[in-house]
């Protein structure tokens, strides 16, 4: 039979892998699409600057 701590100990251990789930699925969802449109909107810019800036010389 388990004993009171073991249970805690497994509810525990389900709460931090289910946050971590949780977590990685908002990362690659979210957080990585919205980094990787950043930075090329970024890199955009700086092309699009750097050809107007020839273009005026």
């Amino acid at each position: 039979m388990f004993e009171f701590d073991q249970y805690l100990g497994f509810l525990a251990f389900l709460t931090i892998l289910t946050i971590g789930f949780w977590l990685m699925i908002f990362l690659l969802t979210f957080v990585v699409p919205y980094w990787l449109f950043g930075n090329l909107m970024e890199m955009y810019k700086e092309k699009r600057a750097a050809k107007r800036a020839a273009r005026n010389e």
